[in-house]
């Protein structure tokens, strides 16, 4: 199987800042605004080289909101950001009724999101969010998985029409992907093929899922297809179907709430197109979060490598028995 090289630890927001940047020299109606969080989601030197297109909001994620909607009729390209609980749940309205109805061309970039967030614990754990965003018509919900990913998913994102919302975490995770990769909205990328399982993750589970698929491969001889579905919304089926058409079964792994995020949405399209086959969804059992260290997280809330590898074991038995029926 094909082997992803860890090429060091960098923060997926560090990739949307830098990104910004480059973005801001390139593009003078590109605008960024933030809700008093410029530091946390590396939108500082963007603030220092474009202070007359940069807006501290202070903490008023309403007023952002709105702002960056009146902005986008003036035709200028809007990136409000703050973290992912602040960015959904809190202006849940304003975002509806001001961006999604009118379908305005800003793009909300959410940092801090998930277990992952760490230390601050439930309140700011944002594990709903993929689902508020993806259910409002028209948004398009992106998840990141590494820096690489996040600073091209950024560039991608400024020349799409539409409304965005952008996800990324807070720790510094893996950066595996390619560095001049070309990112498109909306096409799922197979990493590794394999014929007995389907493993689609998103996010920073991608890199937890190819670890677990290497440690399966290398233990118990079981071959992992993985996928990284960067896009939630909208969902590239084909990439999805033709996985599954070959290995039987599908596991899916999120650092999200089981209900409302990539699982369901790929329930939904499984039963839509009368596919009767085992699949297990990898992610928090709906409950809210606590403060600790991320990787303690992922384990304690069973979201990790080893629940990924744990969750295959108990498919791929599922999937002999429906086959010896």
């Amino acid at each position: 199987m094909k082997i992803y090289e860890n090429k060091g630890l960098k923060e997926t927001r560090a990739g949307f800042g830098d990104a910004l940047t480059f973005l801001g020299r390139k593009n003078t109606k590109v605008v960024a605004l933030c809700a008093d969080l410029t530091s946390s989601l590396f939108m500082d030197q963007f603030s220092k080289e474009f202070p007359e297109r940069f807006f501290q909001i202070g903490i008023a994620e309403a007023n952002m909101i709105n702002i960056a909607a009146g902005l986008s009729i003036g035709n200028y390209i809007p990136f409000a950001g703050t973290f992912a609980n602040f960015a959904t749940s809190r202006v849940y309205d304003q975002i509806r009724q001001s961006i999604a109805y009118s379908y305005k061309n800003v793009k909300i970039c959410a940092s801090h999101s998930g277990l992952t967030l760490g230390e601050d614990g439930a309140t700011h754990q944002s594990l709903e969010d993929i689902g508020l965003m993806k259910m409002l018509p028209g948004m398009t919900v992106i998840n990141t998985c590494d820096y690489n990913q996040t600073y091209a998913a950024t560039l991608a994102i400024a020349n799409y029409l539409g409304p965005v919302y952008l996800r990324f975490g807070r720790p510094s995770v893996p950066n595996f992907t390619n560095e001049s990769q070309i990112f498109q909205i909306g096409k799922a990328l197979l990493l590794t093929e394999g014929k007995d399982v389907t493993i689609v993750s998103t996010g920073h589970l991608v890199w937890e899922s190819l670890e677990a698929a290497k440690i399966l491969h290398e233990k118990k001889r079981i071959s992992c297809e993985v996928i990284n579905v960067h896009t939630i919304k909208p969902l590239d089926e084909k990439t999805i179907l033709n996985s599954v058409d070959k290995t039987k079964c599908i596991v899916t792994a999120e650092e999200h709430n089981y209900w409302g995020g990539l699982g369901e949405s790929i329930a939904r399209i499984l039963t839509t197109k009368r596919y009767s086959i085992p699949q297990s969804i990898v992610a928090v059992n709906d409950t809210f979060g606590e403060s600790g260290k991320p990787i303690e997280l992922l384990k304690k809330y069973k979201i990790d490598r080893d629940s990924i590898i744990d969750h295959v074991k108990i498919l791929l038995k599922k999937k002999s028995n429906q086959e010896k029926k």
